[in-house]
């Protein structure tokens, strides 16, 4: 594995524990009975990820350009392998990081600060609506692990193809 991998690999597998952890609130919140106990839970929960250290806040946005910069490291190469592989990841990986942005950050400010005009439903409809983000964004780190193993599985056919290429050539001479 090189350098440029593994500044994919670890903030994609750091970003999917912690969304693990998560999913333990978030799977209750989206197909389990809503009860006033699911609920507490999860803005208790979400309230303590709100209201972490901004050394964690600030950890947790340095993974996410250390996955940008490995990506874009991988692209430089510029091959049929990376514009494939690492293309996609790419893209993939800068969606998720809309959905943080767009739909994750605001919610969070509304389960945990809500303004004034909002009711309990629209704090219950945040929660919710963070549970089903953050699954959509396990979804695509998912994705982009897959990728990367297809990436490295393509490299070891392309390289077992040429070894077969040499030996076929070599027998015919």
């Amino acid at each position: 594995m090189t350098f440029k991998q593994a500044a994919v690999l670890a903030p994609v597998s750091f970003f999917l524990g912690i969304l693990f952890i998560c999913f333990n609130v978030d799977h209750k919140l989206l197909w389990g009975e809503l009860t006033d106990a699911v609920l507490a839970d999860g803005f208790s929960f979400y309230t303590t990820f709100f209201n972490s250290p901004p050394a964690i806040k600030a950890l947790l946005h340095g993974m996410i350009g250390v996955g940008i910069l490995g990506l874009a490291s991988k692209l430089h190469k510029w091959d049929d392998s990376a514009m494939f592989f690492d293309g996609s990841s790419l893209g993939v990986y800068i969606f998720a990081i809309a959905v943080y942005t767009a739909v994750i950050v605001p919610t969070l400010k509304t389960v945990v600060t809500p303004l004034e005009e909002e009711t309990k439903m629209d704090r219950i409809e945040a929660v919710r609506v963070l549970a089903a983000a953050n699954v959509i964004i396990m979804m695509c780190l998912g994705f982009i692990l897959t990728l990367q193993a297809g990436q490295v599985y393509a490299k070891r056919l392309e390289e077992q193809a040429k070894v077969e290429a040499v030996k076929v050539s070599k027998k015919d001479e």
